[in-house]
């Protein structure tokens, strides 16, 4: 296995696993179970640790696609970018979710404080996930590429052109 076909296995889990604890947590709010709102913290901590394995192989990774043809360094950089600021956000869910579950067990009348906040903040890095995500895979899936380009001059735009004559 090469450094893209590590990066591919690892860089769901930090997107997918919060996603579950996110659902975990908003179901805690219906039934009010704190095991519900404890399993769901514990999964961002896991989605936070999640995060490093995945960022440390793109470097990997894009050694191995700089040198396929079609790939423009713009998307790379784009996705690296975006990764990074997930990356950060993911670490300080992770963060923020063991405060949590530490005050709710230490303070009891203000676990539902942490909570709300929580789930607020999940929402904010799950949309960063998304954009890590989505520029990730504009990489190699032109397919779902928006109609702007993330740089002018890409490889793609040239090639697109000269079919043209």
């Amino acid at each position: 296995m090469n450094g893209a076909h590590w990066h591919l296995v690892l860089n769901h889990l930090p997107i997918i696993i919060p996603i579950a604890a996110l659902v975990i947590l908003l179901i805690s709010y219906a039934v009010d179970k704190p095991d519900f709102v404890r399993a769901a913290y514990l999964l961002f901590v896991l989605g936070a640790l999640a995060t490093l394995p995945a960022f440390l192989t793109g470097e990997g990774a894009e050694e191995v696609v700089e040198g396929l043809a079609g790939i423009d360094e713009n998307y790379i950089h784009a996705h690296e970018e975006a990764a990074e600021v997930f990356a950060f956000g993911n670490y300080a869910l992770g963060l923020l979710a063991l405060t949590a579950l530490f005050l709710g067990y230490w303070k009891k009348q203000l676990s539902v404080y942490p909570k709300i906040v929580v789930t607020l903040f999940a929402f904010m890095v799950l949309f960063l996930g998304k954009q890590a995500g989505t520029t990730g895979g504009e990489i190699r899936h032109t397919e779902i590429r928006s109609s702007t380009t993330v740089g002018s001059g890409s490889a793609i735009e040239a090639q697109e052109e000269g079919d043209d004559d």
